[in-house]
């Protein structure tokens, strides 16, 4: 598995240049089969690693680019009356699949928000007062851009809370995206995306099973714990992250921060967490869980801001 896994990292690292820690994040999410809101300026390539990610998985993929018209209907499915055999038949969603694209996901209004946020918990979707098991692998993996407000409808606080990582993706270096631009050119006439898949279905239950076996020390689950309770409690570390918080993150973030340091380190080739897994994953984690202040926001201090604090406030066991 640790053999497939690096070939899938490689090719995924191929396709989207410069960002290794950007693809790691994506790889944590899909060995615990958490889902993903990716965040990054337009031309960034979050559809691309998206697809590329299916591409390379021999899972089933579908796109959903989120309209403000939309109805429930479009990512559920629908049943569809047969008047000749006087009965309805169901039509499955796009929702029907391993893996979801949700483009711009902030444009789908709230009623489409709210199915898309039963799937994601409960990974079901009830249509016509009949609930629907999806898919084994199921997992979403949404998109937003940060600077577009026109025409968009802020996630509620309970479907962020629903996303195991929010992954934030940002402009290359000149060089990267020289070889970007080299690239490019060399492949003007093709434009897909050619992997060889590398992980099927099977080997990936597999290596979720594995991940769950990494082990996570007391110790470790107590400072994962601390962590997350500095949040809501801010001023017992710092006076001035009590200023800059109004909202802690919840206990799924807990458990989150738990799940996805376990499947950075079988990544890494371990068998147990160790202290530097929570620090790389606690702000993709704790994030997007909080609420900044307004003081906050009127200085620039973004969330992941606030987890680097935390971070620095918090001993390291």
């Amino acid at each position: 598995m640790n053999d497939q896994l690096k070939a899938l990292q490689n090719q995924l690292e191929a396709q989207i240049l410069g960002q290794e820690a950007f693809i790691e994040g994506l790889l944590c999410g899909l060995l615990c089969g958490g889902h993903m809101l990716i965040e990054g300026l337009p031309g960034l390539a979050k559809t691309t690693a998206v697809r590329a990610l299916a591409a390379a998985t021999q899972l089933d993929f579908q796109r959903i680019q989120f309209t403000p018209d939309m109805i429930p209907g479009d990512i559920t499915g629908s049943e569809i009356l047969r008047a000749d055999e006087g009965r309805f038949d169901f039509i499955p969603g796009p929702l029907f699949s391993d893996i979801v694209l949700a483009d711009e996901i902030n444009r789908a209004p709230p009623k489409v928000q709210s199915a898309l946020l039963e799937a994601m918990q409960e990974g079901q979707i009830t249509v016509s007062g009949e609930t629907r098991p999806l898919a084994e692998n199921f997992l979403v993996i949404a998109t937003q851009n940060p600077i577009e407000q026109e025409g968009t409808y802020p996630l509620p606080e309970a479907q962020l809370d629903r996303f195991m990582l929010k992954l934030v993706i940002d402009y290359p270096t000149q060089e990267t995206e020289t070889q970007l631009v080299i690239n490019g050119l060399q492949d003007n006439n093709d434009k897909g995306i050619r992997f060889q898949p590398v992980l099927t279905g099977a080997t990936l239950a597999q290596a979720r099973q594995s991940v769950k076996a990494v082990y996570l020390d007391d110790m470790l689950a107590r400072y994962i714990v601390t962590l997350v309770a500095a949040s809501r409690h801010p001023a017992d570390w710092d006076p001035e992250l009590a200023d800059w918080l109004s909202l802690g993150a919840s206990p799924r973030a807990s458990l989150a921060l738990a799940h996805a340091a376990r499947a950075q380190a079988f990544l890494c080739q371990r068998d147990f967490v160790e202290p530097d897994d929570i620090l790389r994953l606690a702000p993709a984690v704790i994030g997007h869980r909080i609420a900044a202040s307004f003081l906050a926001r009127t200085a620039n201090v973004s969330s992941e801001q606030i987890v680097e604090r935390i971070l620095d406030r918090v001993p390291i066991p």
